[in-house]
């Protein structure tokens, strides 16, 4: 094997402004300690975050299709002739953003053929993590506008929006909220003195 040597950033490989300073640097820190434990190359390294990304979009681009599927046969049921002008323009909003987040988990796949042999994988790495966390952003939207949408025409206007707002601030504790307290949680754990 080549030369070892430690990481320059964070496992996830933010940047420095994404993060409190504090947090990064035990990051770097720690990711430098980990690839002394892993006996891992920054190659290496990158190779592992590339293999990670690729499975958090297979099961992204697997729940895409499905909700991209169930929203392109709305149109061939009955009761969409129903639907006020409101409830078609937020169908369409729905259907552009699914349509939309399958374009930017394929521009990975373009990416890595554009970059394919050119030795520059920490470019799609970093690139494809980007376009990973606007996915997930826009994924988000999408879950909120369908529940909504569900609701709204089984339940009511009302409805459809208290279930919207509810699934909304779920979904920010789940990807935001929870995932940062445990990160700041162990951080702690990490540092302090046994």
């Amino acid at each position: 094997m080549g030369t070892r040597v430690p990481p320059t950033g964070s496992e996830d490989d933010q940047e420095p402004s994404e993060q409190p300073e504090e947090d990064r640097q035990r990051v770097e820190e720690q990711e430098a300690a980990a690839a002394v434990e892993r006996r891992e190359t920054a190659l290496e390294r990158i190779d592992r975050n590339w293999t990670d990304l690729l499975q958090e979009l297979r099961v992204l681009q697997t729940g895409i299709q499905i909700l991209t599927g169930f929203l392109l046969t709305l149109p061939f049921q009955q009761r969409f002739a129903e639907l006020s002008n409101g409830q078609v323009f937020v169908y369409l909003s729905l259907v552009v953003l699914s349509v939309l987040i399958t374009a930017l988990l394929m521009s990975t796949v373009v990416m890595h053929r554009t970059f394919f042999q050119l030795r520059i994988k920490p470019e799609l790495v970093r690139n494809s993590d980007i376009l990973l966390r606007v996915t997930i952003i826009l994924v988000g939207f999408v879950l909120v506008g369908t529940l909504g949408l569900v609701f709204d025409l089984v339940l009511g206007s009302g409805t459809g929006a208290v279930a919207a707002v509810v699934l909304a601030l779920i979904l920010v504790f789940l990807w935001s909220v929870l995932p940062l307290a445990i990160r700041h949680r162990a951080l702690n754990r990490r540092d302090s003195p046994q």
